[in-house]
């Protein structure tokens, strides 16, 4: 079991930068996935960043590649995303989590969440 906890939202203007952060309780093996996924009101859920555990690769969505940045910290068992030129339309909840499967971008791979923190960016 992966108990996850996200840190790091808040209220933002446009063109801010925001960058949250995720603690697993543990990696139980190299072969995980770690995600980041927003729900903005009224929409589904939807992938925004990931990386694997083992590898330097990293994924992201169009609407925020070349803004987002995902990294992670072995030594703390902590992911980051660091959040740049918000936008109004980055306005969600924002989820962390973990996965042992292979599909990184694909939510239906996770099994593991967290609460999720609220990004707010205000135009």
């Amino acid at each position: 079991q992966v108990q996850l906890v996200e840190s790091g939202g808040g209220l933002v203007q446009a063109g801010d930068s925001l960058r949250l952060s995720c603690a697993a309780s543990v990696i139980a093996s190299s072969n995980v996935a770690m995600g980041w996924f927003r729900q903005a009101p009224g929409k589904e859920r939807a992938f925004v960043a990931g990386v694997r555990w083992a590898f330097a690769n990293t994924y992201y969505a169009d609407a925020v590649r070349g803004r987002f940045t995902i990294s992670k910290d072995k030594a703390k068992n902590t992911v980051y995303l660091q959040m740049n030129s918000l936008k109004a339309e980055d306005t969600a909840i924002y989820y962390c989590a973990a996965t042992y499967k292979s599909g990184v971008p694909n939510i239906l791979e996770y099994d593991y969440w967290g609460q999720g923190t609220q990004v707010t960016v205000s135009s």
